[in-house]
């Protein structure tokens, strides 16, 4: 129903979930209630570059100054009863609010729960078992809590086969939560203490299409990625990473790593992903030196941001990319073979803009053939 979609999509674009995992034949009884009732956190990843603004814009309801009351011991309740510390509304009963509550503890969950939301409180552990009884789940949402990796079960997440999104962003972990279910397909993870990615820590998630890690410590993702065969997105920026993750999936369209330190890409690293269609790398340490021909001679890549790095030469890009920012390097010549091979009328670039503002290219140094090269560039920074 056209209704039905509309509403989709505009509670996609508050709450940034993939647009693409919704299904219309779902109950939406709750997302109306959830729209009416809270205030709801959201995640919102701008996909082109726009000018220095920031990428992530992150909004959290704010907790309250006040000093919270005691609260009572969680108890063990009736299998259908909603915790008191919570609002269950009785005509979406599938959904537990209990956001935004000053809670220390989380509270008994009921089974029949499919949507569970303990987002901005001051929850610091997660028992063993503590969702044991909800083998329903399909959503969780525990960001911005002060959960700790020693402080939670070893398998709390075990019975929880069908849960789909896990949010834990803006917590304390120090390590990724292991083991996952197979059935996720989005997990956030961002702004925690973790620094390490074991190869084996994700092993088995081959729904999982959207993977948040930015602003961690990260300094090692080896082969990590590879088997995560769904996988469409993966958020590493803000993080310690000398180098990029080996093996990326074949099914990648975004891939962002800026504010790291890599100095380096293997040759043909990009080609193994051929849907691949947004890289950012600004802000590392990439040199010239630590690039071949080809890295970036990939055709399925329509934005490259590589700005803020230390390059000296434009590297060769394909001609069917139409977004490139090399702003804030060290380039001191503009070499029109890095867009085009062969400069003719049947051979040109599809580049539409162009940054090459903050190097060291004077505007003389532009080639006379750059016109014809670039016929299809809006906007060229020098």
């Amino acid at each position: 129903m056209p209704w039905a979609t509309s509403l989709i999509l505009l509670l996609a674009g508050l709450c940034g979930s993939s647009l693409g995992q919704y299904n219309e034949e779902e109950d939406l009884a709750w997302l109306q209630y959830y729209l009416r009732q809270s205030r709801v956190s959201s995640y919102n990843y701008v996909p082109y570059y726009e000018e220095e603004s920031p990428a992530y814009a992150y909004s959290y309801p704010s907790a309250t100054d006040s000093e919270p009351e005691p609260e009572p011991e969680p108890q063990q309740a009736a299998p259908w009863r909603c915790p008191q510390e919570c609002d269950c509304p009785p005509n979406f009963s599938s959904a537990m609010y209990c956001d935004t509550r000053n809670l220390r503890y989380l509270p008994f969950v009921p089974s029949r729960m499919k949507y569970v939301y303990f987002q901005n409180n001051l929850i610091t552990s997660i028992q063993e078992g503590a969702f044991d009884n909800a083998t329903e789940l399909e959503w969780l949402a525990l960001h911005n809590n002060q959960i700790g990796s020693e402080k939670m079960g070893k398998r709390v997440f075990g019975k929880l086969q069908r849960l789909e999104r896990l949010y834990m962003n803006n917590n304390n972990l120090t390590r990724l939560p292991s083991p996952l279910p197979r059935s996720l397909r989005e997990l956030h993870l961002s702004y925690n203490h973790i620094s390490k990615v074991p190869p084996n820590a994700l092993e088995g998630l081959e729904n999982l299409t959207a993977l948040y890690l930015s602003h961690n410590f990260i300094f090692e993702m080896g082969a990590s990625l590879k088997g995560l065969s769904s996988l469409i997105l993966a958020d590493l920026s803000y993080n310690n990473l000398r180098r990029v993750p080996d093996g990326l999936p074949a099914s990648l369209e975004q891939l962002y790593l800026e504010y790291n330190y890599i100095n380096a890409i293997p040759d043909h690293y990009f080609q193994v992903s051929p849907r691949l269609l947004y890289v950012r790398m600004s802000h590392n340490s990439l040199t010239n030196q630590g690039l071949s021909s080809n890295t970036f001679n990939s055709s399925s890549i329509l934005e490259l941001d590589l700005s803020y790095n230390r390059l000296q030469k434009i590297p060769r890009v394909n001609t069917n990319l139409e977004n490139l920012y090399l702003q804030g390097n060290q380039i001191n010549e503009f070499s029109i073979s890095s867009f085009c091979s062969v400069v003719d009328v049947m051979n040109y670039s599809r580049l539409q803009v162009l940054r090459l503002d903050g190097n060291e290219i004077k505007r003389n140094a532009v080639p006379p053939d750059a016109p014809l090269c670039l016929r299809r560039a809006t906007v060229i920074e020098i």
